[in-house]
């Protein structure tokens, strides 16, 4: 029987709750940095590769860099930080976050960018992570999903507001200032961060040993499992969205920007009502949004020539694709045992090889002469390969599904 662990970091109502909403908006603010920097290399990918001397088919490396340093660090700062105190612990991530971004602007060659870009991705899952089991503490029991939410929506703004501004400011002033902007976000998280969150100990019974058995957990594996398929049908799409828009659905390129801005939206506002669906039953929610998300895919498929008919679709995917993110970080943070924090960092390391299989997948669709609409019904599969993990999951874990 898999045994669960209720996130105790801290005392429901032990901060009033004006110190709670500060406490929470620090936490997000960390989410809007560390989405800004993640997507905002992709919205300047021209500018940087002109600036360090490559091709943009090369530059594109910086993204897998930082992917790849987000799949290492999630598990390794976990299993070394489990016994820290968890203030100082997200102080030390953001601090570190900005220091690697100040190395990503100084970066004068394709190997040290490459260097930086991979050290700047260590952080973003442990910080996640912890910050999820800080604010789930903080929140009364029956508001932990709109907690854990909250910290996930400053990830979604970024997509929003944080992307296009620093975007528009690299192009402005040149792309080492978008990073150096994100920087500065960091510092102010870090200031926030000990002004506002409430000192929290970490786990002293942790060790790396019993960390390391999460990987023994096979409710662990599976959701991490259902996160890594399920979740790339949302990248497969979003990875061909522009040649989707302007070759299919016959648009002209300025249309583009219309569409990647409907995909920030869907994320706000799948993340705000993930939280409330959380509340009430998280597996629940994660089937259903599995089974939403696939017919989503299947709606962009049809809607796919019909330009602007598109953008409703594009909206839906990332909505619906927010609900699964948010559930799947609360089902590995109940499901994980002794191992919460390696548990709740992992979530990220499993989104981020989503974005690697769903790109590659769609791409694999796309060079075998299917279309720029093929990637949409890759995205359906996939769906329909993580919820079959999903009630995998559910049939071995002997009625403790929702606990």
């Amino acid at each position: 029987m898999t045994t669960t662990a209720s996130v105790t970091d801290a005392s429901a109502g032990s901060v009033p709750a004006g110190h709670y909403r500060w406490a929470v908006l620090a936490l997000a603010l960390g989410g809007f940095a560390i989405g800004t920097t993640e997507f905002v290399t992709m919205g300047l990918l021209p500018q940087i590769a002109d600036g360090v001397g490559v091709s943009i088919p090369t530059a594109g490396h910086f993204i897998s860099a930082y992917a790849l340093g987000v799949v290492v660090g999630a598990p390794i700062i976990a299993i070394f930080g489990a016994r820290l105190p968890r203030r100082g612990l997200l102080a030390g991530l953001m601090a570190t976050y900005a220091v690697f971004n100040v190395l990503s602007a100084a970066a004068s060659s394709y190997g040290m960018l490459m260097v930086a870009r991979f050290l700047d991705g260590l952080p973003h899952g442990a910080y996640f992570g912890v910050a999820s089991l800080v604010a789930a503490g903080l929140a009364a029991p029956e508001h932990r999903g709109r907690a854990v939410a909250s910290v996930m929506l400053g990830l979604s703004i970024a997509n929003v507001v944080g992307v296009p501004a620093a975007t528009w400011m690299g192009q402005l002033l040149g792309w080492r200032s978008a990073y150096l902007a994100t920087a500065a976000i960091s510092v102010l998280t870090v200031g926030l961060i000990l002004l506002f969150v409430p000192s929290v100990p970490g786990n002293p019974a942790a060790t790396g040993r019993r960390e390391m058995l999460f990987f023994r957990n096979g409710q662990a594996m599976l959701t991490l499992l259902a996160g890594a398929v399920g979740f790339g049908g949302l990248f497969a799409v979003y990875s061909y969205i522009a040649p989707t828009v302007t070759e299919v659905g016959g648009l002209p390129d300025s249309a583009v920007p219309v569409f990647t801005a409907a995909f920030g939206i869907g994320m706000v506002a799948g993340t705000w009502l993930a939280g409330r669906l959380a509340d009430w039953s998280v597996f629940t929610t994660l089937i259903w949004s599995g089974i939403g998300s696939g017919m989503v895919m299947l709606l962009v498929w049809a809607l796919a020539p019909y330009g602007w008919w598109l953008a409703p679709a594009i909206f839906l995917v990332t909505a619906i694709g927010s609900v699964l993110v948010v559930n799947l970080q609360l089902r590995l943070m109940t499901v994980s045992g002794d191992a919460q924090t390696l548990g709740a960092a992992m979530n990220h390391a499993s989104l981020n090889v989503a974005n690697a299989l769903g790109a590659w997948l769609g791409g694999l669709v796309i060079a075998a002469g299917y279309g720029y609409r093929a990637p949409a019904l890759v995205g359906a599969a996939l769906s329909v390969a993580g919820i079959a993990v999903l009630l995998w999951s559910a049939a071995t874990d002997r009625g403790e599904t929702d606990r």
